[in-house]
């Protein structure tokens, strides 16, 4: 584990490799898991403040599904989460042309409607962060889905591009410059 402030970040996140490869896995991480996507309060403002700019995206059976459950919803292990349609893919998912799965919020982002991109959850996948019990340290954890990021895994080690670098902008995102900065130049030393 590298120590950084109060973050504890994986060996593996400096030393494995990973780029995600849409055309193999579908966009599984959008459809696979207990849950919906995990959100922290913040992103319960933004999914209010966003919806109704995303809404157009999304397929009738997400909207229904909105409309059934709410915009997130409360999960005993995972705390709020994204709604899912049959406990597969998220509400917030939209199917592209080609099958793969992409996220409406983002789509939204990117095409100018919205200023958030989507949940850092999301964004920072396949890194996992949770907090300790008395919420002074987080855990920084690379989490590949075996089957679903085989993919992946095969591509970033075929352009050597470790997983801090992949994951450059979440990671800001997420813990700031500084943090990004120190990461970087431990995988540097590392690598000596």
């Amino acid at each position: 584990m590298i120590a950084i402030d109060n973050v504890l970040v994986s060996d593996q996140i400096i030393r494995d490799q990973f780029v995600c490869d849409l055309t193999s896995c579908k966009g599984a991480c959008c459809v696979d898991g207990d849950a919906g996507a995990p959100l922290n309060k913040t992103e319960l403002k933004n999914i209010d403040e966003v919806l109704e700019e995303v809404l157009p995206y999304l397929n009738d059976e997400s909207k229904m599904e909105i409309e059934r459950q709410g915009r997130y919803v409360y999960d005993k292990e995972f705390g709020w989460v994204t709604p899912t349609i049959n406990s597969k893919v998220c509400v917030y998912g939209i199917f592209d042309q080609n099958g793969i799965v992409k996220c409406g919020i983002e789509q939204a982002y990117l095409d100018g409607k919205v200023k958030w991109k989507k949940p850092i959850s999301c964004h920072l996948f396949p890194v996992i962060v949770t907090k300790s019990k008395d919420g002074t340290t987080e855990f920084a954890n690379y989490e590949p889905r075996e089957d679903n990021c085989k993919a992946a895994c095969a591509l970033g080690k075929k352009l050597k591009i470790p997983v801090y670098q992949f994951l450059k902008e979440p990671l800001i995102r997420k813990f700031g410059e500084q943090f990004y900065g120190a990461l970087e130049a431990t995988a540097l030393h590392l690598k000596k």
